[in-house]
């Protein structure tokens, strides 16, 4: 095996840790023996049935335990693997099929059947494996007796993948991250056991099909800790599985966050094991982050990153620090080794307190959009990405985020930018407002109007009306609502972000009908 290839590493690296335990997925307990043994089984099964070094392979799946081992034994022979979104509707999984140039497709026949088996219908050619029962040969089960050793990747040959991304601001794209990717997850790990930190005992709510929640497993398991998988996200089995666990490290996107402070089980759940709790995935809104950080302590840690770039900023162990209470507002400064720059249309870096585009350079970076070239040219600019994300830097070098570029609210006479992030957390403020986004309607005078959906709080009076007199108070007649729409929740995306193009959809139809 290629000394190089981070996969081949890895298994020498858990063959070390040998019966310590590894993953928790439900009632099944897997030790780091048990997980290697699992990936070679895997990729000898794979390499049985013709994956090859050139294959491409496509996998819909949750959280299971072989989601991580097959991840691990298709990079081992150095194949390309295709993550597909699983809450993604059928027919646009068929189109990144078809995209992504796969060659087999693995699925979860234990969770996903009903999905799996249409996909494998419409297969064509393509090979089709699965976990379970189902289409295709079985990857969970034991290789025969006798069958020869795995196969080794060619000399040159690098493992890759391809993530879908959320899709907050259109159709999904297929993000592409090369073997470099994975060696500096690798390095991220290393730095981190090389700085004295503890072994991590990770609890993984989102879905392993997104290049953030591989990154966060891949490093817990390189540093010997414990990797706890759940399907889904409930806030009360969150809460249990911190408190049975020792849980000392999660990511929640803000959403959930706000579920988990809401939750009647939080007043009596020992969280006392947390060391961090990254907040991820959207902004988080600083009276929901103070909330937060009273009830679990100097543990929160807002996190900025995407599905190209997976950590570009962080806020670690925030706290609210009375000499700057508007930091709860920022999402910290740059990792190490990246680099961040605030530019203006003609791609200029500008001065503080200026609000531009944020351009990235940094490890985790994707090398492009599978299939897309037209785009990739557009998004990575010598060796920067455009993060499509509008923010500014203040004189410390913390980066504030104030919306996406394509989210941004042209309104007024004299076309006034508005930002929707400051809307949001200025609504949020309000003592009967649970949560709050806001996206840009149509408007014959205006040309947009500033629109926001109201998540008011349990025991809330107020009215839409009377919040939007007081929105116009605390900001001005411009970026205050024009209209107030309350909601029992906002609608999300599969990785947790507030879908605003879910939003979009019902105003239209509200508009529509009217």
């Amino acid at each position: 095996m290629e000394l190089d290839n981070y996969a081949a590493q890895a298994l020498a690296v858990f063959d070390g840790y040998g019966d310590t335990e590894a993953v928790v997925h439900g009632a099944r307990r897997l030790t780091y023996a048990e997980l290697a043994a699992g990936i070679r089984n895997m990729a000898g099964l794979l390499y049985d049935h013709g994956v090859r070094s050139s294959s491409a392979v496509a996998i819909l799946a949750g959280n299971p335990p072989e989601a991580v081992q097959v991840q691990f034994a298709l990079h081992l022979l150095g194949a390309r693997s295709v993550w597909i979104a699983p809450n993604a509707p059928p027919r646009l999984c068929a189109d990144y099929l078809n995209l992504a140039d796969v060659d087999a497709f693995v699925y979860d026949g234990r969770t996903h059947a009903m999905l799996g088996e249409e996909l494998a219908a419409h297969a064509g050619e393509l090979d089709v494996f699965c976990f379970g029962e189902g289409v295709g040969a079985d990857l969970a089960a034991p290789r025969p007796v006798g069958a020869p050793p795995t196969g080794l990747p060619p000399s040159g040959r690098e493992p890759q993948s391809l993530f879908q991304t959320g899709g907050t601001t259109g159709r999904p794209k297929l993000v592409h991250h090369r073997h470099g990717f994975f060696q500096a997850v690798r390095a991220a790990a290393d730095g981190y056991q090389a700085a004295g930190g503890p072994a991590l005992r990770h609890l993984a709510v989102g879905g392993f099909w997104h290049s953030s929640q591989q990154a966060a497993a891949m490093i817990t398991l390189w540093t010997g800790g414990l990797l706890v998988l759940h399907d889904r996200f409930e806030p009360g089995a969150f809460l249990d599985t911190v408190e049975r666990e020792r849980i000392s490290s999660a990511i929640l996107p803000p959403p959930m966050l706000a579920q988990v402070l809401d939750h009647p089980r939080l007043a009596d759940a020992d969280t006392s094991s947390l060391v961090t709790l990254s907040c991820a995935g959207s902004a988080v809104s600083p009276v929901r982050l103070a909330q937060a950080i009273e009830r679990f302590g100097p543990v929160l840690r807002p996190v900025y990153g995407m599905s190209e770039a997976t950590f570009i900023t962080a806020y670690p162990n925030v706290a609210v620090d009375p000499a700057h209470p508007e930091r709860l507002a920022s999402c910290g400064r740059p990792y190490p080794g990246v680099r961040v720059e605030v530019r203006d249309e003609r791609g200029r870096p500008v001065e503080p307190q200026v609000v531009g585009e944020v351009w990235v350079s940094a490890p985790l970076m994707t090398a492009g959009y599978w299939g897309q070239p037209d785009l990739t040219r557009h998004t990575i600019v010598h060796g920067w990405l455009r993060t499509g994300d509008l923010g500014h830097f203040d004189a410390e070098g913390y980066l504030y985020l104030v919306d996406r570029a394509k989210d941004m609210i042209v309104t007024g006479q004299t076309s006034t930018n508005v930002y929707s992030r400051t809307v949001e957390d200025t609504l949020s403020r309000h003592p009967q407002v649970r949560a709050a986004a806001v996206i840009g309607v149509p408007h014959e005078q205006m040309g947009e109007a500033v629109y926001a959906f109201v998540v008011p709080a349990a025991d809330a009076a107020i009215t839409p009306t009377e919040l939007r007199e007081w929105a116009v108070a605390e900001l001005n007649e411009l970026w205050a609502p024009h209209t107030v729409e309350f909601l029992d929740d906002l609608p999300l995306t599969e990785v947790g972000k507030v879908d605003k193009k879910a939003l979009r959809a019902h105003r239209a139809a509200a508009a529509a009908a009217h």
